[in-house]
């Protein structure tokens, strides 16, 4: 790590909600502010067919997260169904070290990590050594892209296990933040979140004015093809990069 505070007097707005609050403490010890201010909100999706779901897991040979929602959501279910990780034999993919990590802790073992935290990559570099894969559970968000449902080779199942939705008072304090502050970087870790700011803050605010990072190629793309400049995005899909990317061009 530096020793000098290339983030002196810099505002870091995060559009998401980071899992952890080394991120925070990162951009602290760079001399910025960092500021929470997710555009969107998830919540486990609770159904009467939870139960069910989760007693159908084990005829599953994989089942497939690609974000920490996921495996929190799940996580709620298995312990709301009084359910443990040694009730479900398959094997465990993620996108992601972090969502490998949380779903470490809640008792799985992660047999595969694509090399680059993508759908895309994923669906490109998963191909199990397994030659009798009958069956494939995705664990997915309300609003979860079909790359993995129409490009992976198997038969695939989704299971909707949380819903994202707009968070109205973070918009309206971004765009008051934006209006009336310098020395502002906005971090975007979803396409999901591109949308909401392109819709909802661009018409008043514009795309100038600010630093601009995204986590990886997925979300840079959704901000090229939103009429943004992408400033900042690190080569390993992690917001501790992205902030360390950041830190390394206020410096330069």
């Amino acid at each position: 790590m530096r020793d000098s505070q290339p983030l002196l007097a810099e505002t870091v707005i995060f559009t998401g909600t980071p899992k952890s609050t080394d991120v925070f403490e990162l951009v602290k010890r760079y001399g910025g502010t960092p500021v929470s201010l997710p555009l969107i909100q998830v919540a486990e999706l609770v159904e009467p067919t939870d139960e069910l779901r989760l007693n159908a897991c084990p005829i599953y040979d994989w089942l497939i997260f690609t974000s920490q929602s996921a495996v929190a959501a799940f996580g709620a279910k298995l312990i709301r169904h009084g359910f443990s990780s040694e009730l479900i034999p398959a094997k465990i993919a993620a996108v992601g070290t972090r969502t490998a990590e949380a779903l470490e802790k809640i008792g799985f073992t992660v047999d595969f990590i694509p090399t680059v935290f993508s759908a895309d990559t994923f669906v490109k570099e998963f191909n199990p050594a397994d030659t009798d894969i009958r069956r494939i559970l995705f664990l997915r968000g309300s609003i979860a892209g079909v790359t993995i449902k129409e490009e992976l080779p198997f038969e695939v199942d989704e299971w909707t296990i949380y819903t994202t939705e707009r968070a109205g008072d973070s918009i309206d304090s971004l765009v008051d933040l934006l209006q009336q502050k310098q020395y502002l970087t906005v971090l975007f870790a979803s396409p999901s979140a591109v949308d909401v700011f392109a819709e909802e803050v661009v018409p008043r605010t514009g795309w100038t004015g600010f630093t601009i990072g995204a986590i990886g190629h997925v979300t840079e793309k959704a901000l090229l093809e939103a009429g943004a400049a992408v400033h900042v995005r690190p080569d390993t899909y992690t917001l501790m990069d992205l902030v360390e990317k950041l830190a390394g061009r206020k410096e330069g």
